[in-house]
Parts: structure tokens; C-alpha cells; sequence
């Protein structure tokens, strides 16, 4: 499995600020310094003094180190002293309050930047347990399986994006290979549990059971007995032949796959998908198995709604289908590197939901 290189480390600085807000921090610490020439260059029974205490604040902006806004608030309080000396008609009450105001202001911006420093800590820590955890439970897929070639990505979120429960898996069977991709509704460690116990079914079902709406079936009451909460899964079940015979398709509610074969991309849907794996008691009956032509040389797109649901600047959900057409002929491999440089370029390089994209090339 590849993954997207953008992670943050639990220690990495923080994200520089937006043109807008560095242009207002710009302007305020201009204002700062005319209040300074004013008082130095005004009528002595007038002070400016008392607005040297917005420079910690101004300096703990956008910064993850306490000694910044220390030693920025130290030097404003020095500079109080000269102004006490420029202005000898304003009473010594007034140069001890602006003084004491600095300085109170200083530790309180100081103490701010730790505790939130602290804090994005903590909670990278925490996310970067739950993508090992999530690293672990993707295991990476072999390049050959049986006639498929195989290739997979998984794109990590934004860095403020919580982790997802995408999952996935290509298995050799006695009944043909098998594979599944599926998301759980929701996120963080839950998420990843409840996809942990859909793989593990998957990997025990799938060789097993000769049909693959049992093998759903299977799923469906795994998530089922989590009972957590309005939890489900949406998943798609693929069943491809070893003799070269049609595949089998089980959907339950999730994204079609796509067709793509020299430059055409046909969805392959079912006509009345299943309800998503935890849901079937809402639709009695067996699962509905469709078949569909895999010739050599056709490859077949999956993903998860990370990839479909993600918009460009004007708001606009990214055509998969529309830019898969438009392709050339490639591998799984460089395909799927095509596809995430496209998506990153129309998104601008961020994503809202973590993604994962699988490919399969019939070759014989």
C-alpha cells in the first residue's frame, strides 16, 4: 500500500498564517510603533504606554514556542521605563499600571502558547496512533494475484481531518479472487474497529463461502452485533473468475466501480443495490448478485467517497469518471499515481476525508 507522504509529525510547526492574517498582524504592529513615536514626539502629560501590552499578544500569534511572546513581552515592559522618562507630567500610577498590564499580559500570552502547543501535541500524538493502527489493519496488497495486477493508494485527509474507516482487500480463494472496498460511517478508532472486524470476516468468509452474497450476508451481521450506535458500512464485493467468465458484483450501498478500457469508462451498478452492512434488516431477502463482462485488458476502479465527495475551489465534487476517460492506457500503478496527481491538482493539495483508491487489470 502507498500512502500519501504529507503527514504531520505529533512535532511539527505550525501551518504558516493565511496572507489575510499576517497582512492585520502587519498592521497592528505598525500601529504599535506610530503610538510609540507619538509618545515620544508628543505632549509630555499624555502616554501611550498602555498599548505596548498588545505586543505579546501580537507575538503569540502563530507561533508554538513560549519564548517568543516571553521575551517580546520583556521588551515592551523595558520600553515602558524611557516612555515614564519622556512623559514626567503623566502620574508614576499610570507607568506602574501599563507596566504591570505588560507584564500580565506577557505570562498570560506565554502561558497560552504552552497550553496549546500542549494540546495539538496530544492530539497528533493520538491521530498518529490511530494511522498505525490503521496501517496495520491495511495490509499491502501483492502486485499479481491469479491474472489481476493490482495497485492501491490510500490518501491521508488534511492534517485537521479526522482518520476514517476506508478499507479494503484482494484475496486469492478457492472460489475465485475476491476483493472488497468499503467505508465506515464515522471516524477515529472507532471507525477503524468496526473496519477491523468487517476485513477480518471478509478474510475468513471469502474463503469459505461459495457465494458471495453470503459472504455479505456475513459482514452485514458482524457490524450488526457492534451495535454502536447508527453505525454501518457501505461496501462493494467483487468475485472474479480464474476460468475468465463474467465477474459478480454485490453492492451494498456504496460508489459503483468503473470500467476502464482503452479510453471508454462503463459504471458497473447494480440496478437495486443492498442496503449497507449493518442495515440488511431493513430489505428482507437474499442479496442481489449482478455479473459483468471483465475482458483482458479492462481495468476496474474502485474507491471510497473521499475521492468523489472531494471539490475544487468553486465547490464542485471531483468527475472521476469524466477524468479517467481522458487517460491514457496505463498500468494499475501508474494509473492510480495519475489519478491522485489529478485529484490533488483540482483540489488545490488538500483533501476533506481520507480516500482510498483500488485498481485491478485483467490480464488473461
Amino acid at each position: 500500500m502507498k500512502r500519501d507522504p504529507g503527514r504531520d509529525s505529533p512535532y511539527a510547526a505550525p501551518p504558516p498564517l493565511p496572507r489575510s492574517a499576517r497582512s492585520l498582524v502587519v498592521a497592528a504592529y505598525a500601529l504599535l510603533a506610530v503610538a510609540i513615536a507619538m509618545d515620544l514626539a508628543t505632549n509630555p502629560t499624555l502616554t501611550f504606554s498602555p498599548v505596548l501590552a498588545t505586543a505579546p499578544v501580537l507575538a503569540s500569534i502563530g507561533t508554538r514556542r513560549a519564548r517568543v511572546p516571553l521575551i517580546t513581552g520583556l521588551l515592551a515592559l523595558a520600553v515602558v521605563a524611557p516612555l515614564a522618562l519622556a512623559d514626567p507630567d503623566v502620574a508614576l500610577a499610570v507607568h506602574l499600571t501599563a507596566g504591570a498590564t505588560v507584564l500580565a499580559i506577557t505570562l498570560v500570552s506565554t502561558a497560552n502558547v504552552v497550553l496549546v502547543a500542549t494540546r495539538e501535541r496530544e492530539l497528533l500524538q493520538s491521530r498518529s496512533v490511530a494511522e498505525a493502527a490503521q496501517r496495520t489493519l491495511l495490509r499491502p496488497l501483492p502486485e499479481r494475484v491469479d491474472g489481476l495486477r493490482v495497485a492501491v493508494r490510500y490518501l491521508a485527509a488534511a492534517a485537521e481531518a479526522r482518520v476514517g474507516g476506508d478499507l479494503y482487500e484482494v484475496l486469492s480463494t478457492p472460489y475465485g479472487i475476491r476483493l472488497i472496498v468499503g467505508d465506515v460511517r464515522g471516524k477515529g478508532l472507532s471507525a477503524i474497529e468496526t473496519a477491523a472486524d468487517v476485513l477480518g470476516t471478509f478474510r475468513e468468509a471469502a474463503q469459505v463461502e461459495p457465494a458471495l452474497g453470503t459472504v455479505a450476508r456475513r459482514l452485514d451481521a458482524a457490524v450488526g452485533r457492534r451495535q454502536a450506535g447508527e453505525e454501518f458500512v457501505t461496501a462493494v464485493l467483487i468475485g472474479v473468475p480464474r476460468s475468465g467468465g463474467p465477474a459478480e458484483l454485490v453492492q451494498c450501498g456504496h460508489l459503483p466501480p468503473l470500467l476502464w478500457h482503452e479510453g471508454r469508462v462503463t459504471e458497473v451498478d447494480a440496478p437495486l443495490p443492498d442496503p449497507p452492512l449493518a442495515l440488511r434488516n431493513m430489505v428482507p431477502g437474499p442479496y442481489r448478485r449482478e455479473h459483468f463482462a471483465f475482458a483482458p485488458g479492462t481495468s476496474l476502479v474502485l474507491c471510497t467517497d473521499g475521492v468523489t465527495e472531494a471539490r475544487d475551489a468553486t465547490g464542485r465534487f471531483y468527475p472521476l469518471a469524466e477524468r479517467l476517460a481522458t487517460f491514457p492506457d496505463l498500468a494499475p500503478d501508474p494509473l492510480l499515481d495519475r489519478i491522485v496527481a489529478d485529484l490533488r491538482a483540482y483540489t488545490g493539495g488538500a483533501l476533506s476525508d481520507d480516500a482510498a483508491l483500488l485498481v485491478v487489470r485483467r490480464e488473461r
